[in-house]
């Protein structure tokens, strides 16, 4: 799974029924692509949701960048403007007080490199949701291959029968290769579950702050209320 920033409940959940997490830090992203989290993620506010994006150092960069290479935009005032977001829509919800002294400490640390900053904040939720997945890192691997052969090298690098992806690897992944190798393929189907938010009208698809935020130590059994996979 990609890295990404303050990531959501499926990406969560998808890690909870694995036996091992393999983060795919060192593979390319188009950063103009509207359906990228690596940088960016969605907290609920009063009139629904919002993004909020780590800046990145772009200028003279073009096309697909590998993600363990790109740098944090540091010039402008994003780790004020997201703590002070996160504390203005969040400052009621029941748990809020559990998480400030670890958000203030997080953004007042400069963070270099992307994967960095988006790796601190998914292993703090990983933590704060008791989910024990051991973790691994591709860059760590020397495994080697495009899309879905590199998918599968890095199964049969971690010794895996099973390869769980996201909904949208069914327009990539050649199951005959991964069968091949006797790995089986299965697809996450997250059913997003409905919990208490601060304000009114639930919104889906935030980050799983949200959930902290107002469900505190109930988090994981909401996580996992449903079984989202075949």
């Amino acid at each position: 799974m990609q890295p990404a920033y303050w990531p959501w409940l499926g990406w969560f959940h998808r890690v909870a029924i694995s036996d091992m997490l393999i983060i795919l830090d060192n593979v390319q992203i188009d950063l103009n692509s509207r359906t990228k989290f690596a940088n960016r993620n969605k907290i609920r506010t009063k009139d629904g949701w919002q993004w909020i994006t780590v800046p990145l150092k772009t200028k003279g960069k073009f096309g697909n960048l590998y993600l363990n290479h790109i740098e944090v935009e540091n010039n402008q005032r994003w780790r004020e403007k997201h703590l002070s977001v996160i504390r203005h829509n969040y400052s009621k919800a029941l748990f809020f007080k559990r998480h400030e002294t670890y958000l203030m400490d997080l953004y007042s640390r400069k963070w270099k490199l992307l994967t960095e900053v988006a790796n601190e904040t998914t292993r703090y939720l990983l933590d704060a949701l008791r989910i024990k997945t051991p973790l691994l890192f591709s860059s760590e691997m020397n495994v080697s291959g495009q899309k879905d052969e590199f998918l599968l090298n890095l199964c049969k690098a971690a010794g895996a029968d099973t390869y769980i992806s996201g909904p949208f690897g069914r327009t990539y992944i050649r199951e005959n290769l991964f069968e091949a190798s006797g790995i089986k393929v299965l697809y996450h189907d997250y059913k997003h579950p409905v919990y208490p938010q601060t304000y009114e009208r639930f919104e889906s698809f935030m980050s799983a702050i949200d959930l902290l935020m107002n469900c505190g130590d109930t988090s994981k059994n909401t996580l996992m209320g449903e079984e989202g996979i075949l």
